[in-house]
């Protein structure tokens, strides 16, 4: 994904003369050829995230498109008071755009994950938040993204699903079933679709998940015999259960939330493998949730 940034961030910058990139220092690499042809709009700052923010803030009051880059922690959380100032309360867009997402470089440690980035956003007003599954549907959404002015976050990670998906800011049916519905987020979807293989579920797949889809969660709820919910998410568990509850305020429903445990601060490094492992985002662990959950078992019967 770190890679088709660049490439369609470098292309954006030859077509459009609007856009311009700020950096603090990391992702300069992607842009070495594109700063020998754009040097006024390929802005380094060095390692000042606070800097960065400020310099995209003003760059949006002049009326260019900032696209804003650097590891996710350093994105969202250390600058997180000047997102908030420089964007929502001035009333202008940026394109954030972070890797690492939220334990994808364990060899940097504690301070390089962000498991919480999303539900910071989800704090602040009008944003819109992208969590591609793969390279392709982070280049498209990226290029969605950047004619606009809204405010847009586009989440990269190295975990990526075997095939990209078109996006949308409606939830993909990908599996039709009776007993529940599961809603996979970006690269969880492999995941899923493996935990589930031999379960009578829907699989709903999202791509963009703020704002969120509530007509078509309600959709494929109220089209199924249960009112049963499964959300996995690849950051904090729990981040879009606010959503859900308000899309089904009017129906019974109960709703299992999957994703990183926010009962664990893991400060071993290990590999993004070993992460997905702990916090029970493999298709064994899942499946064993998700079947539990349902009351089913494998075949999609009733346990029982």
């Amino acid at each position: 994904m770190w890679s088709a940034f660049g490439g369609a961030m470098s292309d954006a910058l030859d077509d459009d003369p609007r856009t311009a990139v700020v950096l603090a220092d990391i992702g300069t690499h992607l842009f070495r050829e594109a700063r020998r042809k754009h040097p006024d709009r390929i802005i380094n700052v060095g390692i000042r995230e606070q800097l960065m923010m400020g310099v995209a803030g003003g760059l949006a009051l002049c009326g260019l498109r900032p696209v804003v880059h650097t590891v996710a922690p350093f994105l969202i959380e250390r600058p997180f008071e000047q997102v908030k100032l420089n964007f929502a309360q001035q009333d202008v867009g940026a394109v954030l755009v972070s890797m690492g997402a939220s334990y994808d470089l364990p060899p940097y440690a504690f301070s390089h994950f962000a498991p919480g980035d999303v539900a910071a956003l989800d704090s602040l007003p009008n944003w819109t938040i992208h969590v591609p599954g793969h390279p392709d549907e982070a280049r498209d959404l990226l290029r969605h993204a950047l004619p606009g002015d809204g405010r847009v976050y586009l989440r990269l990670s190295s975990r990526t699903n075997s095939r990209p998906h078109p996006v949308s800011s409606r939830f993909t049916v990908l599996r039709q079933g009776r007993r529940g519905v599961v809603l996979a987020v970006g690269p969880t979807l492999d995941q899923v679709l493996a935990a589930t293989s031999v379960l009578d579920v829907t699989v709903l797949y999202a791509s963009t998940i703020r704002p969120f889809d509530a007509h078509g969660l309600r959709t494929a709820v109220l089209a199924r015999q249960r009112t049963d919910i499964v959300l996995v998410e690849p950051y904090l568990a729990g981040t879009s259960a606010h959503q859900v509850a308000s899309a089904l305020v009017d129906v019974p429903h109960r709703l299992l939330t999957l994703g990183v445990r926010r009962d664990l601060e893991v400060r071993s490094y290990g590999t993004p493998e070993e992460h997905e492992l702990l916090h029970g985002l493999d298709p064994v662990t899942l499946g064993k949730e998700i079947r539990s959950f349902l009351v089913l078992e494998p075949g999609g019967r009733d346990a029982g």
